[in-house]
C-alpha cells in the first residue's frame, strides 16, 4: 500500500467490527450491530470522510442535454486555470471505453453522442473542490442538440440510439392453452414511475496511485470485485494492479456506487500521480446513478364464474433509459412474476426492455417484481368488484402453494405459505376510526394543520400479495468465499461481503458464535485482496456469504473437536458445543471452549454455491431462480376525497421468512422495506420532462418522512425453513417493498372507488366528485 494512503488505512481500520457481548449469543437472538455506537456518535468512517496526503479534488462535467451530438470538446481553458492538475475526456481512457455490471454498453465518457441528461463528458482534478467544479464548467463543449426519444413506446420505431439498437431484450412467455377463456374478463393499463435510490449519503470516493503503476480505490462499493474488474479494464491494467477497499456504506437499496463516479477518480489519480477525492453533490447523485425502471403495463385477466383465474395476458414495457445496465434481469423478473403468487394455468406475457434518452434505469429492491405487483393486484381488485366478492376472498381462491407451477414452468419447491399470510393480515383487528379516538383527530391526510376537513375523509382497506426471487437468476454463478480464523479464543471472519445496512457482519458474528461457542468475533474490513463474494443485492449475502461462513466455521469446529474426541476414544460427532462449553453425549467430557482453544490457531476457508439455475428459453420457460419469498400486506388509509391527499394509517404485514436469525434486525428490515414502498406508492417520482431531470434534489424529490411513516404491524412471521438455504432463512427486505405500494393503491381504490392505475398516486386520482354525498369514513 502506498504511503499516501496510510491515513486512509488507519481510518478504515476503525471499521473493523468486534463483538464482545455476553450471552445470549448466536442465531435467533437480537445481537446488536457492532458499528452502532460509532454511527450514533458520528465517528464511523464513510467514504466522504477519507483523506490522504497531497489530496486533489475531482469534479465531473455532465451533459445538460438528454440527446445531442458532440461537435467538439475544448479543455484548454480548464487546463490553464490555476490549481488544475488534470482534465480527462474519452480520449484519455487507455483501456476499454465502456463499462457496466449488466451489459458493457455505457461509455466512461461520452465521445460522439450524449444519450441522457447528466452523462459524463469530462473530469477535472484540482487542489480545491471549488476550483475543480469551476474548471469542469470551463470545459467548452459544442453540441448539436437532437430530439430525444423519451416515450418507450416510440423506441421501437425510432432511429437507433445506440450501436446495439433500441431493443435490449424481448421475452415472449407462453404457458398453457392460448385459446383458453374465462366467464369474466377484466382489463387494465398501468404506469409505474421512476423511483430513485436516494441514498442517505451521496456518492464519494478516493483514488490513490500505487508505486507499481496501479491504483487503489476507496469506495462505498457493494460489489468490490465487479468494480475492480471494470476499473482495470477501463484503465488498461491487470486486475491485480487495481485494489478496491470498501469504506463505510451509508445505506444501500441498489448498486451503491455508480461507476461514472469512481472510474474518473482512478483515471485522474493515475494521470496526476496524486490521491484524488470526489464527493458528489445531491444534484450530481441524482444525475449520475441509475433509478427504478418506469414501466407501462397492459393486463387482461380471465376468470371463471367462481373467481378462479383461467388465463392472464399481459404486455410489460420497461424504460431502460440510455443504457442496458441490469434491465435484462429486471425484465426477466417482471415476466416471471407477472401473474403474482397465484395459480394461473394459462399465461401469455410479452415483455420488452428498450433504450430511450431518459436517465439510465438499474437495480433497485424488487426490480421488475414491484411494477407487476401493482398491476396484477389492481386486476384482482377489479375481478373482486365484478364478481361482488371481498377482495381478500378472491385472492384466497387463487393463491399458490408449494408444488404449484409458475408461468415459467418452474415448480415452486420452496415453502410458499401464501394463504396463511393472507389469512393473518385479513384477520388482524382493524385500527380504530378517528371518531372513536378523538385525540387523534388532527391526524388528517396532509398532516398537522393540513388543509383537509374531517368530513371529507374516507377510510379504505386494501390487500397486496407479493413475491420476489432470491439471489440472481438465469444461470448466474452465485458463489461466495469466507475464511474463519480462531486464535487465543478470538475468531475473525474474512469475507468480501459488504455490510450495506442489511446486517451481514452481525449475522457472521452470530454464525461463528453459534458454531464455535466463542464470544468475541471480529469481521475484517472488505477489500479485493480477499476472494470474491459477489454483489450485495437481493439479500444474497445472507444465503451465499452466510453459508460460506457457516461452512468455514464448521470446518474449524471439526479441527477443534477431533483431537478431543480422539483423546476420549469417541467420534467428533458425539461432541457438541453449547453455552460456551464442549460436552460429550455421556457427560464424561465438559470443558470450556476458551480452554480448549488456548494456545491454538485454527482456520478454514469454504465456499457456498447454491444449486444452478437456467436462462429463460425462447418461450419464457425455465428454472430461472433458486428460491422465492412471499409477503401479504393489508393497508388502511384515510383519503381526503376533496383534495386527494392520502394518509397511510396502518400496514399489517405477514411474511414468509424461513427462519428468524436476528429478531430485531429482521423487524427493522421489514419496516424499512415497507416505508420505502410507501414512498413508491405516494411521493417518489423523479420527473424527467423531455428527458431532463427536474428538481434533482431532496426538495423536489419527496422522500417519506417520519410523519409519513404509518404504524407497521408485523402480525405474523412464518418460519417454515427452506431446506436448500443455509439456516433455512429467506430474504426479507425486498418483498415488503414490492408489496406495500400495491396494498396502498388497493386501499385508496376502496376508499374512493377510483381505479388508481398509476404509481405514485397523484392527488387527482383520489378526488371524488360529489364525494360529500357519500358515506364518510366507510371501511368498505
Amino acid at each position: 500500500m502506498s504511503n499516501e494512503a496510510t491515513t486512509v488505512q488507519a481510518a478504515q481500520a476503525t471499521e473493523e467490527t468486534t463483538g464482545t457481548e455476553s450471552p445470549p449469543r448466536g442465531l435467533g437472538v437480537s445481537l446488536p450491530a457492532a458499528d452502532t455506537r460509532a454511527k450514533t456518535e458520528g465517528t464511523f468512517p464513510y467514504a466522504a470522510d477519507l483523506w490522504a496526503e497531497g489530496l486533489l479534488w475531482a469534479a465531473v462535467l455532465r451533459s445538460p442535454h438528454p440527446h445531442a451530438r458532440i461537435a467538439s470538446i475544448d479543455t484548454t481553458h480548464a487546463r490553464e486555470m490555476p490549481g488544475v492538475h488534470a482534465v480527462v475526456t474519452h480520449e484519455d481512457v487507455p483501456g476499454t471505453p465502456v463499462y457496466e455490471r449488466g451489459r458493457s454498453d455505457r461509455p466512461l465518457f461520452a465521445s460522439d453522442v450524449v444519450r441522457h441528461h447528466g452523462e459524463a463528458i469530462a473530469a477535472v482534478a484540482a487542489d480545491h473542490p471549488d476550483t475543480a467544479r469551476m474548471a469542469a464548467a470551463a470545459v467548452i463543449v459544442e453540441y448539436e442538440v437532437l430530439d430525444p426519444v423519451i416515450d418507450p413506446e416510440q423506441a421501437f420505431e425510432a432511429e437507433p440510439l445506440h450501436p446495439d439498437g433500441n431493443l435490449i431484450r424481448h421475452i415472449p412467455l407462453r404457458h398453457g392453452d392460448p385459446d383458453a377463456a374465462g366467464d369474466l374478463v377484466v382489463e387494465g393499463l398501468y404506469r409505474i414511475g421512476r423511483q430513485d435510490p436516494a441514498p442517505i449519503g451521496a456518492e464519494a470516493g478516493l483514488a490513490v496511485p500505487r508505486p507499481d503503476g496501479g491504483v487503489e480505490l476507496y469506495l462505498a462499493s457493494t460489489d468490490p470485485h465487479g468494480d475492480r474488474d471494470a476499473a482495470a479494464a477501463a484503465f488498461g491494467l491487470e486486475p491485480d494492479r487495481v485494489k478496491v477497499v470498501v469504506t463505510g456504506v451509508p445505506g444501500a437499496t441498489a448498486d451503491r456506487e455508480d461507476q461514472s463516479f469512481q472510474l474518473p477518480l482512478g483515471l485522474l489519480a493515475l494521470k496526476t500521480g496524486c490521491p484524488v477525492k470526489l464527493t458528489a453533490t445531491r444534484e450530481e447523485s441524482f444525475l449520475g446513478h441509475a433509478h427504478r425502471h418506469p414501466t407501462l403495463l397492459r393486463y387482461r385477466h380471465h376468470a371463471d364464474a367462481e373467481g378462479r383465474l383461467v388465463k392472464v395476458e399481459a404486455q410489460i414495457l420497461l424504460d431502460a433509459g440510455a443504457y442496458a445496465d441490469t434491465s435484462s434481469d429486471a425484465l426477466a423478473a417482471a415476466v416471471a412474476f407477472a401473474c403474482g403468487p397465484y395459480v394461473v394455468p394459462n399465461a401469455f406475457i410479452e415483455g420488452w426492455a428498450v433504450r430511450t434518452n431518459n436517465p439510465p434505469s438499474g437495480h433497485m429492491r424488487g426490480e421488475g417484481a414491484l411494477q407487476v405487483c401493482a398491476a396484477y393486484e389492481a386486476q384482482m381488485d377489479k375481478l373482486a368488484k365484478k364478481l361482488g366478492l371481498d377482495p381478500a376472498e378472491v385472492r384466497m381462491r387463487n393463491v399458490m402453494a408449494t408444488g404449484d407451477v409458475l408461468p415459467t414452468g418452474q415448480t415452486v419447491t420452496c415453502p410458499a405459505p401464501v394463504a396463511e399470510l393472507l389469512e393473518a393480515v385479513r384477520d388482524h383487528p382493524l385500527p380504530p376510526l378517528p371518531k372513536d379516538t378523538p385525540e387523534d383527530e388532527w391526524l388528517l391526510p396532509g398532516g398537522p394543520e393540513g388543509a383537509g376537513e374531517p368530513g371529507a375523509v374516507r377510510r379504505g382497506v386494501g390487500y397486496g400479495l407479493g413475491m420476489v426471487h432470491m439471489l440472481g437468476g438465469e444461470g448466474a454463478d452465485e458463489v461466495s468465499t469466507a475464511t474463519v480464523k480462531v486464535q487465543d479464543g478470538v475468531a475473525t471472519v474474512l469475507c468480501a461481503a459488504v455490510e450495506t445496512g442489511q446486517g451481514f457482519t452481525t449475522l457472521a458474528r452470530q454464525i461463528v458464535q453459534e458454531i464455535l461457542g466463542v464470544d468475541e468475533v471480529r469481521v475484517a474490513p472488505v477489500d479485493t485482496d480477499q476472494p470474491a463474494a459477489g454483489a450485495g443485492s437481493r439479500s444474497r449475502h445472507t444465503w451465499v456469504s452466510g453459508g460460506a461462513v457457516e461452512r468455514a466455521a464448521k470446518m474449524v469446529r471439526t479441527q477443534l473437536l477431533q483431537p478431543l474426541a480422539h483423546k476420549f476414544g469417541m467420534s467428533a460427532e458425539l461432541l457438541q458445543i453449547t453455552d460456551g462449553r464442549i460436552t460429550s453425549y455421556d457427560g464424561v467430557l465438559s470443558t470450556p471452549v476458551t480452554e480448549a482453544l488456548q494456545g491454538k490457531e485454527l482456520w478454514a476457508t469454504a465456499q457456498c454455491r447454491p444449486h444452478p439455475t437456467e436462462p429463460l428459453d425462447a418461450s419464457g420457460q425455465g428454472d430461472a431462480y433458486v428460491g422465492m419469498s412471499f409477503c401479504a400486506i393489508r393497508a388502511v388509509v384515510d383519503v381526503d376525497i376533496e383534495i386527494g391527499s392520502v394518509r397511510v394509517v396502518e400496514l399489517a404485514v405477514a411474511q414468509d421468512v424461513g427462519r428468524v436469525l436476528n429478531p430485531a434486525q429482521l423487524a427493522a428490515r421489514i419496516e424499512a422495506g415497507v416505508t420505502q414502498g410507501v414512498g413508491a406508492a405516494l411521493t417518489e417520482n423523479l420527473r424527467t420532462p423531455r428527458g431532463l431531470v427536474r428538481h434533482p434534489d431532496l426538495t423536489g424529490y419527496a422522500l417519506p418522512t417520519a410523519l409519513d411513516a404509518p404504524d407497521i404491524e408485523i402480525v405474523k412471521l412464518v418460519e417454515e425453513r427452506d431446506v436448500v438455504a443455509p439456516f433455512g432463512a429467506k430474504a426479507v427486505s425486498a418483498v415488503p417493498v414490492v408489496t406495500s405500494p400495491a396494498a396502498i393503491a388497493a386501499a385508496v381504490r376502496a376508499a374512493t372507488g377510483r381505479p388508481v392505475n398509476r404509481l405514485p398516486i397523484r392527488p387527482q386520482a383520489a378526488v371524488v366528485t360529489g364525494g360529500r354525498d357519500r358515506p364518510v369514513r366507510s371501511t368498505d
